[in-house]
């Protein structure tokens, strides 16, 4: 699937891979899609909870050789 803004979150611990994300959202456009990197362990439990409490699509997560990847589509 196709992005527009890419996030490189790996080696970030919670909470700021979410506190990144958010802030890379806000320069977006609704209905644009970010790609996040992380490496976090909370990560898996941060990124879902984040993206229904803020109104945001949670498209993917997907395991990558470093961690996951995170396809949030902006609401």
């Amino acid at each position: 699937m196709t992005h527009d803004a890419e996030l490189d979150a790996l080696g970030l611990l919670c909470p700021l891979p979410v506190l990144k994300a958010r802030k890379r959202l806000q320069a977006l456009a609704p209905g644009q899609v970010l790609r996040m990197l992380a490496d976090d362990p909370a990560a898996i439990v941060d990124v879902p909870h984040f993206c229904a409490e803020a109104g945001h699509d949670l498209l993917t997560i997907e395991d990558a050789t470093d961690g996951q990847v995170y396809l949030i589509r902006k609401g």
